[in-house]
């Protein structure tokens, strides 16, 4: 057989091969974020772990990263330290589900050396508030109560820093 017939054949095969890849992705995301709210972001108003009110709407002069995560997510687990370093340079609120009792959630931190600001969404208000079907899932909400960005999964840490910089 021709050589360069061979080599066509093989760069088709793996241009469709990653056409099929490509695809997956995004049809995966899209249904993951199927059910993710827009627009306006619903209010938050709670107590942290930590005893220490919070208000989405209250007084904003830059961005809030709001981000839902659970003590047993494997994914979770591995952008939690970016989660962390964002919120030493930008207001981050993160929403633990289904992760046990406030002392439970308190442990997981300490446990991890993590800490950002959490509360305990124990009844599930503010993951149906917010249509989170799946953990992770990150909202940049802008100085205006507007979501601006939003993933559900993994996200890197300056992914989410240059959404948050795209949101000041």
């Amino acid at each position: 057989m021709n050589l360069k017939l061979l080599i066509k054949k093989r760069w088709v095969k793996i241009t469709l091969e990653v056409l099929f890849f490509v695809v997956l992705y995004l049809g995966l995301r899209a249904y993951m974020q199927r059910d993710v709210i827009s627009g306006t972001a619903p209010q938050i108003q709670a107590t942290t772990i930590n005893q220490q009110s919070f208000d989405l709407h209250a007084n904003k002069q830059k961005p809030v990263l709001v981000h839902f995560w659970a003590s047993w997510c494997g994914i979770c687990k591995l952008e939690q330290d970016s989660i962390d370093a964002l919120s030493k340079d930008y207001r981050v609120m993160t929403i633990a589900m289904q992760s046990g009792s406030d002392e439970e959630v308190q442990a997981y931190l300490n446990e991890h050396g993590l800490s950002f600001d959490v509360i305990n969404d124990v009844e599930g208000e503010f993951v149906s508030a917010y249509g989170v079907r799946g953990v992770p899932a990150s909202f940049v909400v802008n100085s205006n109560n507007e979501i601006t960005a939003s993933e559900v999964g993994y996200t890197t840490g300056w992914g989410l820093r240059f959404r948050m910089w795209l949101a000041d």
